[in-house]
């Protein structure tokens, strides 16, 4: 297999990781990594089932204690923080977030202004400013006094995305936000966090498996194989045959796509080729 070199990430960077190992048993799952996620940019992970994508965006998020290493926001050890200061800053969506039984969407997507509240800080009219907008945002206002246990799949994804708007963080990270959504959800939710992005200037990070949207909507990809970057920088830069070979051990093309002239990667079947070769 071809060697592919690791391309340096911009240095640029509020959220970083440094020699960072993580795992949940004796066996670490991510081991040694370096990584810098570019400030005011959308960043996309990619890569191969079981290679440690979630696993990274649990330590990045604070929710995985490194066993080596160490995850850096603004220049400290994040574990080092105080949860709530965290918090204002850093918003999480996980991949199979759990409400309360019984809560109802407006609830829900408020408790997303709790990091801003302490002793003294009681509910305030910006608080409800912020909800509103979020829920806007996400076409879930008319779903307000729903209960969330009573939406479909699709709509409960958008309401857990409402919730981390609300929380108003400078960074915001998604592990597979488009869980659950169909094509069209799926692009109308990806247009959501650019345009979020591009009017608000907040760092996205996401784990998405669609490689052909990953490379559509990111401005920095890292693709992973085994808990390690094979490869990060721009779609362009990243989206090459090799790198797809390597991380996937997917046959492919990849070619110009004509509509965003982002790199679309089209799988060479075996079974297409054969029968292809048949008819010739």
């Amino acid at each position: 297999m071809t060697a592919i070199p690791t391309i340096a990430a911009t240095p640029t960077s509020r959220l970083s990781a440094a020699q960072l190992s993580l795992g949940y048993t004796d066996e670490p799952i991510v081991s040694d990594l370096d990584l810098q996620i570019p400030d005011g940019r959308v960043t996309v992970i990619v890569g191969a089932n079981a290679c440690g994508k979630s696993t990274l965006l649990r330590g990045l998020a604070r929710l995985l204690k490194p066993k080596a290493g160490a995850v850096l926001l603004d220049g400290e050890a994040i574990h080092r923080q105080p949860t709530k200061q965290v918090a204002r800053v850093l918003g999480l969506l996980p991949q199979n977030p759990v409400a309360p039984e019984g809560v109802t969407v407006v609830d829900l997507v408020g408790r997303g202004r709790h990091p801003h509240h302490g002793a003294f800080r009681r509910w305030t009219r910006a608080d409800d400013e912020a909800v509103t907008e979020a829920l806007v945002l996400t076409d879930t206002l008319a779903l307000a006094e729903r209960a969330v246990d009573e939406l479909s799949g699709g709509q409960r994804q958008r309401v857990w995305i409402a919730m981390a708007l609300a929380q108003g963080t400078d960074l915001l990270l998604l592990d597979e936000p488009t869980t659950y959504l169909d094509v069209a959800h799926q692009v109308e939710m990806l247009d959501l966090l650019a345009d979020l992005n591009a009017r608000r200037g907040t760092t996205i990070v996401m784990v998405l498996h669609d490689l052909n949207l990953s490379a559509r909507y990111a401005d920095h990809l890292v693709a992973l194989r085994d808990g390690r970057v094979v490869a990060a920088g721009t779609p362009r830069e990243v989206v090459t045959e090799d790198v797809v070979r390597a991380v996937f051990g997917l046959d492919n093309r990849v070619i110009d796509d004509p509509v965003s002239h982002t790199p679309l990667v089209v799988p060479v079947s075996r079974h297409r080729a054969r029968r292809t070769k048949e008819d010739s």
